[in-house]
């Protein structure tokens, strides 16, 4: 990892806001953990029959309060120099007139909104262009008219989880140009809120967190001076969205490298200059990193959910599929459990096996899912390769990788290349301490190269995942 000017030296205290877990962590100087410095909240999420997914506000910050206490308690902030945060994209919070909150933190996963009312000259793809977002349940285009809908006029704004988490820690409500690109609602180009995106909303600009520079830093409020002492007078950086801290904590920080993370969802991006950036194809989603740069690519709803989900399930000792070889498995898994990303609307609770015969085990089916996750991942690389003209490096990071080495040797055989291993599993706090201090990450870990015999086995199945695919699609929408 290269060092820039702006360090200067110190630990670092990462937080990071997932979604199934709150994490606090202590990173040395050049951002990498420091062993045993690490608390963790779990995080329950509340589902509901007509696609509610909510998280209580309360005590996800509570939470995450109590993961400081554990490491000041066990003596690893006496010298932090840095307080950083990365945050899942696209959650949202109605708040009223007060600043209070209206409703739970209502996260990515939940399916609930309304196709907004637009105007007769609405060019969704010049909206897309222009935002790197379309007009999908997952964003605030579509979320805010729903909340309206439900709570009328006590509702007078909005704010994620990381501005209300940033306001808890500092005071201050803001969010980041990070945080803001995942709204949906923000003009990439400019790194402002996009017109016609808050015309759709019904909102105005004031009605949401103001967006600060790259380069602002705050404080921790004056009530945590007794709480955590160590702590008074270190500048808090504005959290940077996941998507794009855990593509640079995993060493894909520039145009020559997709990075493919795999978490609780999977994606496979690309970090790019916002200047000069490609035309986006309608197919890929675009977020920014911060003033500088962006983050193209392709994000997956079923992953490291439904590989812990099956292993469940299937009751199985191992978390791999032992005794199926990569690509060699008749059954072929379409993983839209969780249903899919824009722009495409399958809807949770769509994933299907194609195959079954009696014959079939429990590894057979743990295979086929983790083989079609991969092909799903493929299909975003390789639109990655055609965008920026050249076959990309691959580097593989985040808990999901390292969960599994059958997976790793999978991913490898499908995209039909070498792949490096990010050695670190904290990818988006690493990233967050990237991102703000202006450092280079490298993945550091082992390379990979493809198996011939896997990727011949991998190549014969996809025209029949294709196919089996298009159907699922289909049937999603009957």
């Amino acid at each position: 990892m290269q060092r820039s000017d702006s360090e200067s030296g110190g630990s670092i205290l990462a937080i990071d806001l997932g979604t199934s877990s709150a994490r606090a962590l202590v990173l040395d100087s050049s951002a990498t953990p420091v062993p045993g410095a690490l608390a963790r909240h779990k995080v329950q999420t509340a589902y509901g029959a007509q696609g509610e997914a909510t998280l209580d506000l309360d005590g996800y910050v509570d939470g995450l309060l109590a993961c400081i206490d554990e490491l000041h308690a066990g003596g690893h902030l006496e010298d932090i120099q840095h307080i950083v945060l990365s945050s899942q994209w696209h959650s949202i919070v109605a708040l009223d007139n007060f600043g209070k909150p209206l409703t739970p933190v209502i996260p990515w996963v939940d399916t609930r909104s309304i196709p907004p009312t637009l105007p007769a000259s609405f060019d969704e793809r010049a909206f897309h262009a222009r935002t790197g977002a379309w007009l999908h349940r997952l964003y605030w285009s579509r979320r805010i008219p729903w909340l309206r809908s439900v709570l009328g006029s006590s509702v007078t704004a909005f704010a994620g989880l990381p501005d209300l988490v940033l306001e808890r820690l500092t005071g201050e409500r803001l969010t980041s140009v990070s945080v803001a690109s995942g709204t949906g609602v923000l003009e990439l180009a400019t790194g402002g809120y996009d017109a016609e995106a808050l015309a759709i909303a019904g909102v105005s600009a004031s009605q949401l967190p103001p967006i600060v520079p790259s380069r602002w830093t705050g404080r921790l409020s004056p009530s945590y001076a007794l709480r955590w002492p160590s702590l008074v007078a270190v500048p808090v950086h504005p959290p940077t969205g996941d998507g794009a801290a855990s593509n640079v904590g995993t060493g894909g920080y520039d145009v020559s490298t997709a990075a493919v993370t795999i978490g609780t969802s999977a994606a496979v991006r690309v970090v790019h200059p916002i200047a000069d950036a490609p035309e986006l194809p309608w197919e890929l989603w675009r977020y920014r990193v911060d003033d500088e740069r962006a983050v193209t690519g392709m994000a997956f709803s079923a992953a490291g959910n439904m590989h812990a989900w099956l292993t469940g399930v299937l009751d199985l000792e191992s978390p791999e599929p032992e005794g199926v070889e990569v690509g060699s498995s008749r059954v072929i898994a379409i993983p839209f459990q969780a249903g899919t990303r824009p722009p495409e609307t399958v809807a949770g609770g769509s994933g299907v096996y194609f195959g079954l015969s009696f014959d079939d085990t429990a590894a057979d089916l743990l295979a086929a899912s983790l083989q079609g996750a991969s092909l799903e991942i493929d299909r975003g690389l390789r639109m990655l390769d055609s965008l920026f003209g050249r076959e990309l490096e691959v580097v593989l990071g985040g808990g999901g990788i390292h969960a599994s080495s059958w997976w790793r040797r999978c991913l490898t055989a499908t995209f039909g290349r070498e792949a490096e291993v990010c050695s670190e599993a904290e990818v988006g706090a690493r990233g967050a301490a990237a991102v703000a201090l202006g450092l280079s990450p490298s993945a550091g870990g082992e390379r990979l190269t493809p198996d011939p015999a896997d990727a011949a086995r991998v190549a014969s199945l996809r025209p029949r995942y294709a196919a089996l695919r298009s159907l699922a699609v289909d049937a999603s929408s009957v």
